[in-house]
């Protein structure tokens, strides 16, 4: 028997094989990335965590029991306000430190914004669409003097 007549009689059954044993195999390891990636939570999610949940909402985990996930976890969304959630709707532990803004942070921009807000008004700084229109030719012979203050 040659290989077109053994191919002709077996390869649809041949093919069939090995698109089970892949689909097999790739399912597999899907459930085994899952089941690290719950590991995983379940190990960061510890009591003073900030997690996300669900709804969208944060909070801290007041209490969590990673062993047993049919007992609802305690979360805190606001100094003594506490829901009980079912422990598969936290959806993940996010870091505090990322994207947040210290005090000193905000207050320093508040700054900068004032001065540049100063600096506009006073005729100082220009505005993109101002330095726009002079170089389009457009605006009054007035918007060209920088020392003079636009017409409120």
């Amino acid at each position: 028997m040659d290989f077109a007549t053994f191919f002709n009689q077996y390869g649809l059954i041949l093919l069939l094989v090995v698109l089970l044993v892949f689909m097999f195999w790739s399912s597999r390891r899907r459930m085994q990335k899952q089941k690290a990636e719950q590991e995983a939570k379940a190990q960061q999610t510890v009591p003073g965590a900030e997690v996300l949940l669900q709804g969208g909402l944060y909070g801290t985990i007041v209490s969590y029991d990673a062993q047993n996930l049919d007992q609802p976890a305690i979360v805190e969304l606001a100094p003594g306000v506490q829901i009980r959630v079912h422990s598969q709707a936290i959806l993940r532990v996010v870091d505090s430190k990322e994207g947040a803004v210290t005090e000193d942070e905000f207050l320093e921009s508040e700054e900068s914004h004032a001065e540049y807000a100063e600096g506009v008004a006073n005729g100082e700084i220009s505005s993109i669409s101002d330095d726009r229109k002079r170089a389009a030719g457009e605006g009054d012979a007035d918007d060209t003097d920088p020392t003079s203050k636009p017409n409120a």
